[in-house]
């Protein structure tokens, strides 16, 4: 079953946010503006997990992005399509990530530790996010390969991991992807894909980040962009 998404208007005049902004404006929100990373995270799980029309597998690594994956994760098993949890190191998990975790565990999921994709139509590529610097090695090149050879429809969390997010360049390996929930605002490497087929269908989606966090980095967003939609599709 291909991932499918609510339709939406097109926004491909919205700034891009580069990988140092995003961590800027994640300081700013909780920081400044009191949102803490907490309930960013959750946002952006129900929003990922809203876009997989199917029984998915998540994936995830042990930083921000693997914490978005468990939420999704959590939102998926509530939804009665959760086809199984993996994550890198799930004693590596750390504040948010490490709470989301919890949270599932809570509710009886486990979280595996090897990649089981029999029970999924959909697997969610939440490995690695934003602040990748160097082409993914040990066991995250392992399960990017394992995800590109299962032959089922990614659902990329943010951007695919491999792609390096300021300049669209596919390191060695980088995620295939269907489609891509990128969270908040696009990330420029997604409008510099050095190869088709990366990134797939790009949706953006609001995850409740404050506009005030966004124009503090130089990024100016049209007031009304989320006030009739929660999404809207970049390609």
């Amino acid at each position: 079953m291909t991932p499918s998404a609510p339709s939406s208007s097109s926004g491909p005049d919205l700034p891009s946010l580069t990988s140092a902004q995003v961590r800027e404006v994640d300081r700013l929100a909780a920081g400044r503006f009191r949102v803490p990373v907490e309930w960013l995270m959750e946002a952006a799980g129900w929003q990922v997990a809203r876009h997989c029309q199917g029984r998915a597998a998540v994936v995830c690594g042990h930083g921000n992005n693997g914490g978005d994956g468990l939420a999704a994760a959590r939102h998926l098993h509530r939804w009665g399509r959760l086809g199984g949890i993996a994550c890198t190191d799930r004693g590596a998990l750390k504040g948010p990530a490490a709470l989301e975790a919890e949270a599932l565990e809570a509710i009886g999921v486990e979280i595996g530790a090897d990649l089981e994709f029999a029970d999924a139509q959909i697997i969610v590529d939440a490995l690695l996010g934003t602040g990748l610097s160097r082409p993914p090695a040990g066991k995250y090149a392992e399960w990017i390969r394992a995800i590109n050879d299962a032959g089922k429809q990614v659902v990329a969390v943010d951007i695919p991991s491999g792609l390096e997010t300021d300049t669209g360049q596919a390191l060695d390996p980088t995620v295939r992807a269907d489609l891509t929930v990128t969270l908040g605002l696009p990330k420029p490497g997604l409008r510099r894909l050095d190869g088709p087929g990366l990134a797939g269908t790009v949706w953006v989606v609001d995850i409740g980040i404050p506009f005030e966090a966004y124009a503090a980095v130089g990024a100016k967003v049209p007031h009304d962009l989320y006030s009739m939609q929660d999404q809207v599709r970049l390609l």
